[in-house]
C-alpha cells in the first residue's frame, strides 16, 4: 500500500513540475532576461532604481507603463535615440533626459527591454534583436 501511495505521489508531484515548466518563458527568453538583467543593473538601475520605481519628477518608474508595455518600437527608439522631453505617467511629470544607449548591440537592447517588459510585475511579450535591428536600420 505504501508503495503504491508513494508511486502515485511522484506522479502527482512529476505533473506538476511539467505544469510548472510550461508556465515559465521559452527557453531563449528566459536567456534573455538574465542578460538583460545584468544590463539593467549595471546601466539602467543608477536613474530608473533597482526595483525600477524610478526618482520623483526626474527618472520616470518602469512599472506598469505604457511606455514599457505598450508600443515596442517607441520603446526600442527611446534606448536608441535617447528622450530629451517631459514625461508624463500617471499624472506626475519627468524630467530628466535619458542619453541615448545606441553604442548597446541590438542583442542587449533587446535583453534589457524584454527583461524590463518581464520585471517588476510587468508582463509583456519579448521583444527580439531582429525588432531592434529593424528599428535601427530606420533612423540611421
Amino acid at each position: 500500500m505504501k508503495k503504491i501511495l508513494m508511486a502515485g505521489l511522484m506522479v502527482v508531484m512529476a505533473m506538476s513540475a511539467e505544469a510548472q515548466v510550461k508556465k515559465q518563458a521559452p527557453a531563449g527568453t528566459t536567456a534573455s532576461i538574465a542578460r538583460g538583467k545584468v544590463l539593467y543593473k549595471n546601466i539602467c538601475a543608477t536613474c530608473h532604481q533597482a526595483d525600477a520605481t524610478g526618482v520623483p519628477r526626474m527618472n520616470p518608474p518602469l512599472i506598469k507603463t505604457k511606455y514599457v508595455l505598450g508600443d515596442k518600437t517607441k520603446l526600442i527608439k527611446v534606448l536608441l535615440l535617447g528622450l530629451n522631453e517631459d514625461v508624463e505617467i500617471e499624472g506626475e511629470y519627468y524630467s530628466n533626459p535619458m542619453p541615448s544607449q545606441a553604442t548597446l548591440k541590438d542583442e542587449e537592447i533587446a535583453d534589457v527591454l524584454t527583461f524590463v517588459r518581464n520585471s517588476f510585475g510587468n508582463k509583456a511579450p519579448a521583444i527580439t534583436t531582429a525588432q531592434v535591428k529593424a528599428v535601427r536600420a530606420t533612423i540611421k
